[in-house]
């Protein structure tokens, strides 16, 4: 993976597209970001066709594409150019002549800003530390114990929303704010048992605990879900069950949910 930049838009593609081949050994990690050098370039590519490589690039510069270019027909080298074909259909749409400015989708602005401002919000109010929180959130995700709450706070955040979350607990009343939230913002998280008694033994047994605990018995989690669903009815929160969902699946959900709702 070749860029001008920091190469992550070549290293998504790559990963998406590697997902899809489980039985595939791959070597991902031959990534050469910041590579505005032709020399530099060339030697890349030659170590590349040593080692019968696919080269993946996003390169804004002319000439550093026609590099990789003219090495690919001369010797046989396999590539792909994200950018430039990309660039060249769009140029020919609207007749507006691309800026070929590496790093500009990094540059710092409000959507940067807006980033951080939503990450930094979901650290401080994960896991309830502040209840304050719930009342300045664009999301609350309320939840039993291992059910995906901080993972999908931290994911959300980087779409720029404010997401506090907050863990059930039979024995703890809920605090006083989150009654006041919009229902439309509150996200109850509900995963099957069985599902759940796995997940809590695998996390005890990393920790070296015992996994018998109370933590991990089944008729524990159900008394924990069936509170977390009363709790889900008395505030109208929208359920959202992420038994074998992945965080991209729950997220894209929640964000659908919040564009019929809001």
């Amino acid at each position: 993976m070749i860029s001008d930049s920091v190469g992550e838009t070549s290293l998504k593609l790559v990963n998406a597209v590697t997902a899809q081949f489980p039985t595939v050994e791959f070597d991902l990690s031959y990534r050469f970001p910041f590579t505005k050098d032709e020399a530099e370039l060339k030697n890349i590519l030659g170590d590349a066709l040593k080692d019968s490589a696919v080269v993946v690039t996003t390169l804004v510069s002319d000439n550093l594409s026609q590099i990789v270019s003219d090495f690919g027909e001369r010797t046989g080298l396999q590539y792909i150019n994200l950018m430039a074909p990309f660039m060249d259909i769009v140029h020919q749409k609207t007749g507006v002549a691309p800026l070929k400015q590496a790093g500009v989708v990094h540059k710092l602005n409000k959507e940067y800003f807006d980033r951080v401002a939503a990450i930094e919000f979901a650290v401080k109010y994960d896991d309830g530390k502040d209840a304050k929180g719930f009342l300045e959130a664009d999301l609350v995700l309320l939840g039993i114990s291992r059910t995906s709450k901080t993972p999908l706070s931290m994911y959300l955040a980087n779409s720029r929303l404010k997401v506090a979350n907050l863990p059930l607990i039979p024995e703890v009343p809920l605090p006083e704010q989150i009654k006041n939230v919009p229902k439309e913002k509150i996200i109850g998280l509900v995963i099957e048992p069985n599902v759940q008694q796995k997940i809590r033994t695998s996390r005890l047994a990393s920790l070296g605990l015992d996994e018998n605990s109370r933590y991990a018995n089944i008729d524990r989690i159900k008394e924990e879900v069936d509170y977390a669903l009363g709790v889900y009815d008395e505030l109208g929160a929208f359920t959202l069950d992420v038994t074998n969902k992945s965080i991209e699946e729950a997220a894209t959900l929640i964000c659908e949910h919040l564009d019929n709702s809001l």
